[in-house]
């Protein structure tokens, strides 16, 4: 006997499954989610922001090699697994790109990238080890313009992206939601002066806003997160409003005043359970929003400062080099925002259309 799903959330889970696109953008999401949260494990410079600089092998291709010569640091202290993940290595050693090198005695010589010269340090700096410490380098994406690698920097700003869509997501939707519903709800001159506020708040242009409220705040990222969140939740509120405006005609709502349950018992409880599908779809497009804010904000240069790796500053940075004849130092990090921007929007019309109940 062949048991078909009857729940509204069977139904809406089914129908995603089939549809292949939602499902692409739904792992490739994923994906991101768990670079974001490990970036520090998969990136080939694991030190704080990604931030080791090799001026004399800035702006090379993708691909690059180079022998590296890593001298370790004299501090001991080892970073607990906690703390990697969220700021990666501090305790580095000081890197330097050489050409080739030899044993001379109890000296280490070395023929610098930079300018050919040779040079020499104890075996001693080294723990009498040099092919431990003298390892070939593949930068997979090239180097930036202060020779840091593009790869493990593209990683890093990952979790930026991720961050600024959750935060201001998780604050549009506790502001959204809370305003909306009381809007659709009472409705009245609170309807009123609430719609009053939204439309003020609409009428203005959201990367002026975001930018004022940047300015208010201060530069930096949690700023910008707090600030892109505090411009999102207008949408969120008109949707919600107009979906509470409809839902509280329902008999059940009805039943629920009967039976004498509080107000926010009845918007909380029953309500709001009940007009979720369109706050989720809502939500992914912000998401993608958000991301979108952040990198223009960090590409005019107040949104993530330095040495944070943002994708939008990472464009800034390198958007001369298209006609300098290396595109892709700004074509990388740009293509990596419209690929998780697409995901976000193609996996929102895909739940809006497996949560739409008349198909």
């Amino acid at each position: 006997m062949n048991l078909q799903p009857k729940s509204l959330s069977q139904l809406a889970f089914k129908k995603f499954k089939q549809n292949k696109v939602g499902l692409i953008s739904l792992f490739f999401i994923l994906f991101c989610g768990f670079i974001a949260v490990f970036c520090y494990h998969l990136a080939p410079d694991n030190s704080n922001f990604a931030n080791q600089m090799h001026l004399e092998i800035h702006s090379k291709p993708p691909g690059f090699k180079v022998n590296m010569l890593t001298i370790p640091s004299d501090e001991k202290k080892e970073n607990s697994f906690i703390d990697f993940i969220i700021n990666g290595n501090k305790i580095t050693g000081t890197e330097i790109p050489i050409l080739s090198y030899s044993i001379q005695g109890e000296n280490l010589e070395i023929i610098q990238y930079a300018d050919g010269l040779a040079k020499q340090y104890p075996l001693s700096v080294i723990n009498n080890k040099p092919k431990i410490f003298i390892k070939q380098r593949n930068f997979i994406l090239g180097t930036d313009k202060y020779g840091r690698d593009l790869l493990s920097r593209l990683l890093i700003g990952t979790r930026i992206s991720f961050s600024i869509g959750f935060i201001a997501v998780f604050i549009s939707l506790f502001i959204g939601v809370f305003i909306g519903a009381l809007a659709g709800y009472f409705g009245g001159k609170i309807d009123t002066f609430i719609m009053w506020i939204i439309n003020i708040t609409w009428s203005i242009p959201t990367l002026l806003l975001v930018i004022a409220i940047t300015l208010a705040l201060g530069k930096g990222v949690w700023q910008v997160f707090i600030a892109v969140g505090l411009t999102m939740w207008v949408e969120v509120a008109r949707v919600v409003r107009g979906q509470v405006i409809t839902t509280k005609q329902e008999q059940y709502v009805e039943a629920a005043k009967a039976l004498g349950f509080s107000d926010f018992r009845i918007i909380f409880r029953h309500i709001l359970p009940n007009i979720m599908a369109p706050i989720i779809v809502i939500s992914a497009a912000n998401f993608a929003g958000a991301i979108l804010i952040e990198s223009g904000l960090s590409f005019l240069g107040i949104g993530a400062q330095p040495p944070t790796p943002s994708w939008g500053a990472m464009i800034k940075n390198h958007y001369n080099y298209i006609i300098l004849g290396k595109p892709f130092l700004a074509i990388i990090p740009g293509l990596a925002i419209m690929s998780l921007v697409m995901a976000f929007m193609l996996l929102g019309n895909s739940l809006r259309d497996a949560l739409d109940v008349k198909n």
